[in-house]
């Protein structure tokens, strides 16, 4: 066991007060079994980040809670298990909910929720993927099931804008759909054109009229990214007869799954953390699934997302990213990268 530098924090405090982040000193283990130590060089912050910061109990810990589910860095030791990687691999992943985070500068993870990084991009950039990347993949290919036969059947994707929508547009333009997303100023519509969303609408208006006004009496696939609660009614209106709706963020509300029963429409949530927190047979599939990202990035055919980066990694950039991801004004990722 060593210690290495970390940030993190003893109290579940607002961003603004100074406490809210820490550079502190935090235990690594020595790798076992399937166990990368990687060496971290770079991390992003996602809105999972905050609430993790914002939402626990008010009494203060006895030792530093490290967060942060975004990470590319380069392999420095194997379990003995290993058969995936080597020491001296290029690596990204968006880590396990169960373990201690990324935002230290060594972490153990295992090697089946973890890809090779894509040779194209730089640390700042390959930060901001993992997370939303694999939510994105999953929820699209295996929630929706879209697949090759789905080419020129259309999505609505609430908060394009966003890291998840970020990505998920463009691999639904990749898979052959007609893009619908949703944004609401200039800045944010500007980037999701970009993009290559075929249609934008605000989500801050009624999304039924204007998703009919660009000529689309119902679509094939919803993806919800954000307020579920505000916008059930319309996607129950929205989505086809035999549709699919996927959503990755969580309601306060009971949503009333019986407007969907007479359009026969299934419904899936998507959390990226299930397959490594329940520990499912399945959970390599994210190793294949960001495998496919980095080729994806490498051909060309998809691009960054990262429209802000912060140097080096320390509370004070941390406050900064959190600050960022917080104002609820944030287009594509957050990253911070390197330590002093």
């Amino acid at each position: 066991m060593s210690k290495v530098k970390a940030v993190g924090f003893y109290e579940h405090l607002p961003i603004k007060n100074t406490h809210s982040f820490e550079d502190v000193m935090t235990e690594v283990k020595s790798p076992e079994e399937h166990d990368l130590l990687v060496k971290v060089d770079g991390i992003s912050v996602n809105p999972v980040d905050t609430f993790i910061r914002r939402g626990g109990r008010h009494n203060k810990l006895v030792h530093p809670k490290v967060i942060g589910w975004d990470a590319v860095g380069t392999v420095t030791q194997v379990g003995s298990s290993v058969s995936l990687f080597k020491v001296g691999d290029r690596v990204w992943y968006a880590g396990d909910f169960t373990r201690q985070g990324s935002d230290a500068r060594e972490q153990l993870v295992d090697e089946r929720i973890v890809g090779y990084a894509p040779t194209s991009l730089k640390d700042r950039d390959a930060a901001g993927i993992p997370l939303v990347g694999l939510t994105a993949y999953e929820s699209l290919f295996e929630k929706l099931h879209i697949d090759e036969k789905d080419v020129g059947k259309s999505i609505l994707i609430i908060n394009g804008s966003g890291g998840v929508g970020s990505i998920a547009i463009q691999l639904a333009k990749l898979a052959g759909l007609r893009v619908i997303a949703t944004a609401s100023r200039p800045e944010s519509i500007k980037w999701v054109e970009k993009l290559g969303a075929d249609f934008v609408v605000n989500h801050h208006a009624n999304l039924v009229k204007q998703v009919r006004k660009v000529g689309f009496k119902y679509v094939d696939y919803i993806l919800n990214l954000s307020n579920l609660d505000a916008h059930w009614n319309e996607i129950s209106e929205l989505i086809k007869p035999d549709g699919c709706v996927a959503a990755s963020t969580e309601n306060r509300r009971l949503i009333d799954l019986q407007k969907l029963t007479k359009k026969r429409v299934t419904f899936s949530w998507e959390w990226m953390y299930s397959k490594s927190y329940y520990q499912l047979e399945d959970m390599i599939s994210q190793h294949h699934i960001l495998n496919r990202l980095s080729n994806l990035f490498d051909e060309g055919k998809l691009v960054p997302i990262t429209t802000k980066s912060y140097t080096p990694i320390d509370a004070s950039n941390m406050q900064k990213a959190h600050s960022d991801v917080e104002s609820g004004k944030m287009i594509g990722k957050v990253t911070l990268t390197g330590w002093e």
